[in-house]
């Protein structure tokens, strides 16, 4: 059956949302005493060795429905919004600096001089496959990769047809445990400065003791340079499935966030010399695709089921953070000083709608994050694209180029994964990514969608417009959830149809006279679960034609 077109899109008229709030900075010419402003944009703050930090092992803290406004509220919230836009920004293109000009007054008269070929500056662009200076941590990361890759040969999958999950994943998970146990991410965090936080974290240690001058206890009586290890520990054993429900999914994938951004918080990255977003970059690019390359090898031994899917009307089965960064690496070019484009796409850059055709995914899947999740994709599902992922290939119809895709996917992230009960609720909370209340974000408003969460079993409404947590930085950078004309906000924005890929049809039609495979039910709206269930938390998100 022959694909169809993909769906039409038209600009849209709405105003677009305003650049990330930033602060400036004034400075002061040799020549001139002219000041000039800096942007300065969302970043993770690296904690101080030199102030005491008391560090403690994550903990669950979302039981109910009703803990989502807290966490939507809350410093964990912030901060983890915070480090994706910092890695967004970095891997989006850049301009290219201006050419250097000819100074030279000497003159000649004897021979005539044919005037330069300016060369066209490209952009600088950062594809997956193109050569880079990852620093030790970095490489340290990789190899610890390697390492748990390694792991799947140990624990080969049962033989025989199984219609769920293969249960060896318990024994390679288990594997995986001991691994940590004996001091597999160590390695990374010898280099940090704990300074006031005290302990050591060298190979020396036995016994699992932390020994070294400078030793102090936490409240709690754990040494902090213990601390450290069983924070960023609790991230890293929650990144790569379940091994109880043999599933995975995107509450794993931001579990690995968390560690990133764990180890950011406290010091590994600052071996990075670069500047201009490339240790940022390094992290994605050296560590976070990697990982992604872990999981789907797992997926595919292991035949995981998808943690929390949506099913045919989800985006992903298991992961959503490649579709981010991979959009990010096509949008229009910037300076170090502009903020993310809100459309456009890098010269050369492949179409949107080349994501249907299988021929280009492949040829661009190596180099690019977001056409490496198509890839994987076409690796495990049959039939047509539009029939099996129908939300991709609405995208794929965005005529405003990838950095419309990049805002779009962004908010897409905050509504589907961040205020999703079933995909946040085993995210685990300590002092690096913190429950405590973010004292600038504004107080929850109680919303239908709030409502909605498996735990709560009253149906108070709000207006659309008044979700929780808007107030973090990172959600005014991109006006998140969707403040466009028309579109629902607030973290209950529906899944659906991607809401802002303006103009495009509700679902992928079959080619004129064919009746699709695959169609809606009579035009009623998707019965909505029991409330206080998860089967009600996922009604209002089935389908783009169950309007309310």
């Amino acid at each position: 059956m022959d694909p169809p077109p993909p769906p039409s899109t038209h600009s849209s008229t709405t105003p677009v949302p305003p650049p990330p709030s930033t602060t400036t900075a004034t400075s002061t010419t040799s020549t001139a005493s002219t000041s000039t402003t800096t942007p300065s944009f969302p970043r993770l703050a690296v904690l101080a060795p030199s102030k005491t930090h008391t560090f403690s092992p994550p903990q669950k803290r979302i039981h109910t429905g009703a803990d989502l406004p807290h966490f939507l509220t809350s410093l964990a919230y912030r901060d983890i919004g915070i480090f994706i836009l910092q890695l967004n920004r970095a891997l989006c293109p850049r301009k290219p600096s201006s050419l250097p000009t000819s100074t030279s007054t000497s003159t000649s008269t004897a021979t005539a001089t044919a005037p330069a070929v300016k060369a066209t500056p490209q952009p600088q662009t950062f594809p997956l496959n193109a050569p880079r200076s990852d620093p030790p941590s970095v490489l340290w990361l990789r190899d610890m990769l390697d390492q748990v890759a390694g792991l799947i040969d140990q624990a080969p999958p049962e033989k025989g047809p199984r219609r769920f999950g293969n249960v060896s994943f318990r024994r390679w998970y288990t594997l995986l445990e001991e691994k940590v146990e004996a001091g597999l991410l160590r390695g990374v965090l010898e280099g940090v400065d704990l300074g006031a936080w005290g302990g050591s974290l060298g190979a020396e240690e036995a016994g699992g003791g932390i020994k070294g001058e400078g030793d102090t206890k936490g409240g709690d009586g754990m040494l902090r340079g213990e601390g450290i290890l069983e924070e960023v520990k609790g991230y890293f054993l929650g990144a790569f499935g379940s091994a109880q429900r043999l599933d995975y999914g995107t509450g794993h994938e931001l579990s690995f966030l968390a560690f990133l951004g764990a180890l950011w918080k406290v010091g590994v990255f600052r071996d990075g010399k670069g500047e201009g977003g490339e240790v940022e970059r390094s992290v994605v690019l050296g560590v976070f695709e990697p990982y992604l390359k872990v999981v789907r090898r797992l997926i595919l031994t292991y035949n995981l089921e998808p943690a929390g899917s949506h099913g045919v009307w989800g985006l992903d089965d298991h992961t959503f953070l490649p579709y981010i960064f991979g959009s990010a690496q096509l949008t229009r070019p910037i300076t170090e000083t502009e903020p993310m484009p809100l459309e456009g796409s890098v010269p050369g850059a492949p179409r949107p709608s080349d994501v249907a055709k299988a021929a280009t995914v492949d040829l661009h899947r190596d180099s690019n994050m977001y056409f490496s999740a198509i890839g994987f994709i076409n690796d495990v599902k049959t039939g047509p694209f539009w029939e099996h992922s129908p939300i991709l290939f609405d995208i794929s119809g965005i005529k405003d180029g990838w950095g419309k895709i990049n805002k779009g996917m962004i908010k897409m992230f905050n509504a589907e994964v961040l205020s999703k009960f079933p995909v946040v609720q085993h995210f685990p909370f300590g002092s690096l990514f913190s429950w405590d209340p973010d004292p600038e974000a504004a107080l929850p408003a109680r919303t239908a969608h709030v409502a909605s969460q498996p735990g709560n079993v009253n149906t108070a409404t709000a207006t659309p417009g008044e979700g929780a947590g808007t107030a973090a930085p990172w959600a005014q950078a991109t006006k998140m959830p969707g403040s466009a004309a028309g579109v629902p906000s607030g973290p209950g924005i529906p899944y659906s149809r991607a809401p802002w890929a303006a103009g495009g049809s509700a679902a992928p039609s079959a080619p004129r006279g064919v009746v699709p495979e695959t169609g809606p039910p009579p035009p009623t709206a998707f019965p909505r679960g029991k409330p206080g269930t998860a089967s009600n938390q996922f009604a209002v998100t089935k389908a783009p034609w169950a309007k309310d």
